[in-house]
């Protein structure tokens, strides 16, 4: 089968339903967005002063570059933990120890859109080990440690242009699956815009998690060069499988809006990763150029380490049989979601009002009784009707991404009619709607992506929010609105502002990690080549021109406090490990005139400040952190003496 065109008139169509979407006006305001709220909704969020929350949240900050935790049902925020922008507020990105988190085959790149975070799962379950979340504008998948809340670990993607659809897991974290979002020549060269669509190729990359839970791109595949979107991966059945949308079938390069919308149907990409492993085992691979770099943070030295990799496997899948069909979606589909049990493989049409749910056992059979309807660009197109388990028609406006709470029930979100719709998976029927508080984009449920949902709460996530809380100028906030979904009826709950662009989340109850978090940094572990583990290794260090002051901050001082015999042409690092050994103890530290972000120090933990005096003087430094009644008095001088200066090196050391 070829894809077929429309005809004029249902180009019209096409475009006078988009461009409904976005003319789209948002209802009146009213106290819970459309839905009505009952009397108790405030008890059924309320967390006591002292209380924990029931479940964790990760919201990715979409432009902020970050990932957000929130704690739910209350929507409070605990922590905005930095992945791929620089963030002042602890130094992330701006230290010696960790500016290497933020390199790249481009160089350092202090800033990213981050959109997806998933969880690493054991046996189809959310084991509480990491979180990823991929960065789109420079490929790249971050791991987050959920000892730490720190993201240790950031490999760059090659052979991408953009990396969107990413990173979905397989059912042990044997592979993270990352997809180009934009086809491109490959390798990239100069081609001229109106030849793109002979020239580009796209590429799904397989980032194994080893033994040693580091990230490496195992191989990738060749494929057709169409702009591929969302993933999940089979779980159960449907292990070893992952599915993934795309849309632009026609392979359009300008006004795609418009140019990408003519096909009746889009493509859903059905990937056999076992197939392709076996295929890469066999030799089938080529070694091509890949350049790409990969960070890792050291948790014993606090010390981040780069390494340039240039080439990667590329598996052809014209030299794997089987390892690629497609199958018809609906036109402009986002979300591609397996249920719990590994059976459906649930996917909308933000053109089509329609949602379509698949039925892996069916794919099976009709690859094997070859119930083909064509093929696009050489890769076989599987019969629409052959690989069916059944529509949910006409369920509202933009279905976009599909939830389930392990009961049998499915939830997708329509951005276009701003609700959220519940179905049954089996009979398709809808069984409940709740409006939103507008443009809805994304939801979560905990654990949704997992064999077992946590299928209590659905947090929605909105992207306008007109009306909704106190103006703070041309820019609104984005929201998140917590809905009670373990009912018959959904119960709209709570809705709170969020940081960034609420993108997408996951989430999973709090027991499962809450008692395993890191408080402290052991001075014994600590193996950063500059720390001072107590005041006697307080010291000041000259080589040339580069001076290593190697520091100590401890309730309510520093050690050295005082230094004399800087000049103007040195490089100064300050060192500073904070030898507290209690739980959130921190301690800050910045000079006068410093062009970097402060140090905020952990309990037993080392980080680097580097300074360039440019004129001679005296330089306070001083404590960032409210650590003690006496913070205020945590401070230093710093004495810098102009160029060929004869003053002699010295530091206080506390006699």
């Amino acid at each position: 089968m070829k894809i077929n065109n429309k005809t004029m008139v249902t180009v019209a169509v096409g475009i006078g339903f988009a461009a409904s979407m976005f003319a789209c006006t948002p209802k009146k305001p009213s106290s819970a967005g459309g839905a009505s709220v009952s009397k108790n909704a405030a008890e059924k969020v309320y967390v006591a002063p002292g209380k924990h929350d029931e479940f964790y949240s990760f919201l990715s900050g979409g432009f902020s570059g970050q990932l957000a935790v929130y704690g739910l049902p209350s929507g409070r925020l605990l922590r905005v933990i930095p992945v791929y922008s620089v963030n002042p507020e602890n130094g992330y990105g701006f230290t010696e120890e960790t500016k290497k988190m933020l390199n790249t085959s481009h160089g350092f790149v202090p800033w990213d859109d981050s959109h997806h975070p998933q969880l690493s799962l054991t046996d189809g379950k959310v084991d509480g080990r990491y979180v990823y979340i991929n960065a789109n504008n420079t490929p790249r998948i971050a791991k987050i440690d959920l000892k730490t809340f720190k993201t240790t670990e950031i490999i760059e993607i090659p052979n991408s242009g953009g990396n969107h659809g990413s990173p979905y897991l397989t059912e042990n974290t044997e592979y993270l699956i990352a997809s180009t979002r934009f086809s491109i020549p490959l390798p990239n060269k100069d081609v001229a815009l109106d030849k793109m669509k002979e020239e580009v190729k796209g590429t799904i990359s397989f980032i194994k998690f080893g033994k040693e839970e580091k990230m490496e791109v195992a191989f990738q595949l060749l494929v057709p060069g169409i702009d591929y979107d969302l993933a999940s991966c089979g779980k159960g059945m449907s292990h070893g499988y992952c599915f993934l949308t795309s849309y632009n079938s026609e392979k359009a390069s300008t006004l795609i809006e418009i140019n990408a919308s003519k096909n009746d149907k889009d493509l859903l990409a059905i990937v056999n990763w076992k197939k392709a492993e076996e295929c890469v085992a066999a030799g089938k691979a080529k070694t091509v150029d890949g350049q790409h770099v990969h960070n890792e943070l050291n948790e014993a030295t606090h010390t981040a380490t780069s390494t340039t990799i240039e080439k990667v496997k590329m598996l052809d899948i014209k030299d794997c049989d089987g390892v690629l069909y497609y199958a018809p979606v609906a036109k402009s589909p986002h979300g591609a979601d397996v249920d719990p049990s590994g059976q459906y493989i649930i996917a909308g049409g933000k053109l089509a009002a329609q949602i379509t749910a698949y039925d892996f056992n069916k794919i099976v059979k009709a690859i094997e009784d070859k119930k083909f309807s064509g093929d696009y660009d050489g890769v076989k197109v599987l019969d629409y009707e052959s690989v069916l388990a059944g529509e949910v028609k006409k369920p509202c406006l933009g279905p976009l991404h599909t939830e389930f709470d392990g009961k049998g029930n499915a939830y997708t979100s329509c951005f276009v009619s701003s609700e959220v719709v519940k179905w049954k998976l089996g009979t398709w029927e809808v069984v409940d709607r709740i409006p939103t508080y507008y443009s809805l984009g994304h939801i979560m449920i905990p654990g949704s992506g997992s064999k077992q949902p946590w299928g209590k709460y659905l947090l929605a996530m909105n992207k306008i929010t007109k009306d909704r809380y106190l103006p703070v100028g041309p820019e609104l906030p984005q929201s998140a609105q917590l809905i009670d979904i373990s009912g018959d009826k959904m119960e709209m709950l709570l809705d709170f502002p969020t940081v960034g662009e609420p993108h997408y989340a996951v989430g999973f109850e709090a027991s499962l990690i809450k008692d395993k978090v890191k408080k402290i940094y052991t001075l014994e572990d600590n193996k950063h080549p500059f720390v001072a583990r107590g005041e006697k290794e307080a010291r000041v260090v000259r080589e040339g021109n580069v001076v290593h002051v190697y520091g100590t901050a401890i309730r309510s001082h520093f050690m050295p406090d005082n230094i004399e015999g800087i000049k103007v042409g040195d490089t100064v690092y300050f060192h500073v490990t904070n030898l507290e050994q209690d739980w959130d103890i921190a301690h800050g530290f910045s000079i006068i005139g410093a062009n970097t972000s402060e140090l905020l120090l952990m309990p037993g933990e080392t980080s680097t400040f580097k300074w360039t005096p440019s004129k001679p003087g005296i330089y306070p430094f001083y404590c960032t952190d409210f650590c003690s009644a006496l913070h205020q008095e945590m401070q230093g001088y710093i004495r810098v003496s102009a160029p060929g200066s004869s003053t002699p090196l010295k530091f206080n050391q506390g006699k």
